[in-house]
């Protein structure tokens, strides 16, 4: 016989399990749909402390309302069963743990509507004071229909509320925790960013920024090394989405993207060539982007609406520059050989000429005009009216006039 949960959720199998829970597939017979049902291990449930846990994941999850995060329908504890229960909105689909094991990696124009709507369920859910801490792919879910959701809000807990963690214990997946969770600080929504900057990486280039056998291991990577830049692992991937990536997975949590939104929209620009500019954080100068070698970082900040670049050289600092959005910029271009043998071709005698040089030329045009003017008039003075006087008056005027209508023609042409 199957079991029936509050008198009305039928289990029909299991989705997934973890530690302190087990999903099942239920039918609502009383609304008639399929729902999700969790279901808090039972070795936990005389535990008053992840009893509590769980019961506040439900009431922090029922709050949030969002195409992007799954829904929580139901709550409560099964009196037949004994079992702490929260019933959600059921999604048909596959979990980007499922994606990743069945293709390996993502291309990016795949793999960004995936993430960018993860940004945008993470800052709906920090805009209603919840963290989810959780955040890795197996909670990210995408439905047959392209939806995507974040699930499983089961270690999320309120900002506003204390917490019940046992100091010094680590929630979470340890490849895809915040150092600052690693060192058992208090996880905030900087948290999130970087979790969700470690899966973005991982659907990128199928593999973890950081991995080690421990989480003592890991964390020394995170404090001591950098990850590999996307764009040197992944041809796909240009500098602007690699750096837009890293910038999530800063060390400090000030140094992150100041929301999810953020980040959302950073990606995006890096994925059309344009380099990462809004939000709080540390990002290193593209190659050739500023001249001074002993520039350490670029540090961008957001005031107002406007960027302000410092340029932090070691030793010394630099005043705040204004710095002018960036537009889309294109592929590097082959730059021709030079040299003999290259192929490259001398500049044609028809080339268009500068400004400077279409200048000289009216200047040289009125200069000779006016010579042949005055030459005219001379020669007019001292012809005393003979025949031949006004051969030689005609065949000079029109020569000076043949000068300067060629001269005339050449100034034309390079002023087109």
């Amino acid at each position: 016989m199957a079991t029936l949960i509050a008198e009305r959720y039928r289990l029909e199998g299991r989705l997934g399990s973890g530690g302190m829970s087990t999903v099942h597939l239920a039918f609502d017979e009383r609304l008639e749909r399929l729902v999700a049902v969790k279901l808090l291990a039972e070795h936990l449930a005389d535990d008053p402390a992840f009893v509590s846990r769980f019961q506040r994941e439900a009431l922090a999850a029922a709050r949030l309302i969002h195409e992007n995060v799954v829904q929580v329908f139901d709550s409560g504890l099964d009196k037949e069963t004994d079992q702490h229960f929260i019933v959600m909105e059921y999604i048909e689909g596959q979990s980007g743990a499922e994606i990743l094991r069945a293709r390996g990696w993502l291309p990016a124009e795949e793999a960004l509507p995936i993430i960018v709507a993860c940004c945008a369920g993470l800052d709906y859910a920090h805009r209603k004071g919840v963290v989810h801490r959780d955040v890795k792919p197996g909670n990210i879910l995408r439905a047959n229909d392209h939806r995507v959701k974040l699930a499983d809000f089961g270690i999320a807990k309120a900002t506003e509320q204390s917490s019940i963690t046992q100091v010094g214990s680590i929630l979470g997946t340890a490849a895809y925790l915040a150092p600052e969770q690693a060192h058992g600080e208090e996880a905030g929504p900087a948290a999130d960013i970087y979790a969700l900057g470690v899966v973005t990486y991982q659907l990128l280039s199928g593999r973890l920024p950081f991995e080690g056998k421990s989480l003592t291991e890991l964390a020394i990577k995170q404090q001591e090394t950098r990850p590999a830049p996307l764009d040197t692992l992944v041809a796909g991937v240009s500098p602007e989405l690699a750096l837009a990536v890293d910038v999530a997975l800063r060390l400090d949590p000030q140094h992150r993207y100041p929301t999810a939104i953020d980040m959302g929209r950073a990606l995006e620009d890096g994925a059309r060539g344009i380099r990462p500019g809004s939000g709080v954080a540390i990002v290193p100068p593209l190659p050739g982007e500023l001249p001074d070698e002993e520039t350490e970082a670029t540090v961008i900040t957001r005031r107002d609406s406007d960027a302000t670049v410092v340029a932090r050289q070691a030793g010394a600092s630099r005043a705040p520059t204004a710095v002018k959005a960036r537009e889309p910029r294109p592929g590097p271009q082959r730059r021709p050989a030079s040299g003999p043998g290259s192929g490259r071709q001398p500049p044609s005698p028809n080339r268009r000429l500068g400004q400077r040089e279409r200048t000289r030329l009216l200047v040289l045009a009125a200069a000779l005009a006016l010579v042949a003017v005055v030459a005219v008039v001379l020669i007019i003075s001292l012809s005393g009216g003979s025949h031949r006087n006004l051969s030689l008056e005609g065949h000079w005027s029109s020569n000076a006039l043949n000068a300067a209508q060629e001269l005339q023609q050449v100034v034309s042409a390079n002023q087109q």
